[in-house]
């Protein structure tokens, strides 16, 4: 197919929201500081102008996989896109903390919508096998060119303004949204049958919404307290009636059967993991290099630019790798890579190297980025039904974002255990550990997938599957 197919047209505009959407999560962690500083906010409460945001992303997109599923992909998205602008604009030019929370996390919200609903067009549009290879990982570059490059372009922005990097996206989503209407394929409208489940997805947002604020909380009011047990049991409580529901409803927001299939199972737990370590590895940079070192906020954006050059060069690249080794042997080098970085990262102090430390580092984190993101979004939503791409999608984003906003809690809390606002050597390694602690983990993970490609070879006659995490 010619790079001029109306199909490619429509994947142009879904790389640019997709882009958008991860250039929104990254531009605001250099900004943090000036945030802070601006609105009077503490460590605790500067995190939640991270995780409303991913909370909102996190905790709906389940239901945005479903109902882009059920009421039309192109009308889903559309909708969702138009309420991302206006959100950004309102979280641009508010003044109190609470304000800009609530506003990031009506953000993410919106963005639930149009994530699933943009990766659920493409998977439905470019058939399973080469080409979808090479349209996913053009799209999942977008996404990760757009979180790694909107570190810099933050940077730049926060030294005029921290608010320009909240409205910076406001007119991109508004050219966006006139493309969209105009190139999207009428077909993305088809809809699949079923309900939608608004217990399950009331269930899931609470437990996950209960689970990051206990977490969070925990070191002020003891980890042992009354408060911080009962919070837990009651994240299990609603966690057990969520799959309780889910068993029953007739039209689940997931089918839990999806989870027996290893690939898929495997591909989530890598997202997981790659973007709960790194979102949190970016909160712990962003505290030394500003907080700590007194950096400007332009030349803590410059620390982070090998790692988006990296990423915006190759990833493109990484569906022609995944059909020549396959995804697993890619996520399993990835891994290592990311969890290489956050070792190097280990040897921080008062004076630190740009060429020993801070350069190797942030280039292994770029390779890990570059292998490891388009090869879980292939592998996740491969041998998916259409008419469950959408969940695939979704269940895959809520993987990566909920993953963001649960380990960003338990390295906020490990940040703040000294009991004060003031940081430390010793404090912001102990928060890298947790990084380097789940990038292994992740290892291992991957690993494992090897192994079980090896020893349950896909039959001939069966559907492709792009093998393993």
């Amino acid at each position: 197919m010619s790079s001029s197919s109306p199909r490619w047209g429509a994947l142009a505009v879904l790389c640019t929201v997709i882009f958008l959407d991860a250039l929104d999560v990254s531009m605001v962690g250099v900004a943090l500081p000036a945030i802070q500083h601006d609105l009077g906010l503490s460590t605790s409460s500067l995190q939640w102008v991270v995780s409303g945001y991913v909370l909102g992303y996190g905790g709906l997109l389940l239901l945005g996989g479903r109902t882009a599923d059920l009421l039309g992909r192109r009308r889903v998205f559309l909708v969702a896109l138009g309420v991302f602008a206006v959100a950004s604009l309102l979280g641009g030019v508010v003044d109190d903390g609470g304000l800009l929370i609530a506003a990031r996390f009506v953000k993410g919200v919106a963005a639930a919508f149009t994530a699933p609903a943009a990766l659920s067009i493409i998977t439905t549009t470019f058939p399973e096998g080469p080409e979808r290879n090479r349209a996913l990982s053009v799209f999942t570059a977008s996404g990760a060119s757009g979180y790694s490059l909107g570190l810099v372009l933050s940077g730049l922005l926060t030294e005029i303004g921290w608010r320009y990097t909240l409205l910076m996206p406001v007119p991109v989503a508004i050219i966006a949204l006139v493309a969209a209407l105009k190139t999207l394929p009428r077909g993305a409208e088809e809809r699949a049958e079923g309900g939608h489940d608004l217990v399950g997805a009331v269930l899931i947002t609470a437990s996950m919404l209960l689970l990051v604020f206990t977490v969070v909380q925990a070191p002020e009011a003891g980890w042992a307290s009354l408060t911080t047990i009962g919070s837990l049991v009651g994240v299990a409580v609603l966690l057990g009636l969520f799959i309780f529901a889910e068993l029953r409803m007739r039209h689940p927001l997931v089918r839990l059967g999806i989870l027996r299939s290893g690939h898929i199972v495997r591909a989530n737990l890598g997202l997981l993991i790659l973007m709960g370590s790194y979102v949190a590895f970016q909160f712990v940079a962003m505290q030394y290099f500003q907080n700590l070192l007194g950096w400007s906020a332009l030349g803590t954006a410059m620390a982070f630019l090998p790692a988006g050059v990296l990423v915006a060069v190759t990833s493109t690249k990484m569906g022609d790798f995944a059909d020549r080794f396959g995804t697993g042997k890619l996520i399993v080098i990835g891994s290592a890579a990311l969890a290489g970085g956050y070792a190097i990262f280990l040897g921080i102090d008062r004076t630190p190297s740009l060429g020993g430390m801070v350069i190797p580092g942030m280039i292994l984190m770029g390779i890990a980025f570059a292998l490891s993101f388009p090869s879980l979004n292939i592998q996740a939503t491969s041998g998916v039904d259409d008419d469950e791409q959408g969940l695939a999608s979704g269940l895959l984003n809520t993987s990566g974002q909920v993953g963001g906003a649960i380990v960003l809690a338990v390295v906020t809390a490990v940040l703040t255990s000294g009991g004060g606002e003031t940081l430390s050597i010793g404090s912001l390694r102990a928060a890298i550990v947790v990084s380097l602690v789940l990038a292994l983990v992740g290892l291992v993970i991957s690993a494992t997938g090897l192994r079980a490609r090896k020893a349950a070879p896909v039959p001939q006659d069966s559907a492709p599957v792009y093998e393993t995490v």
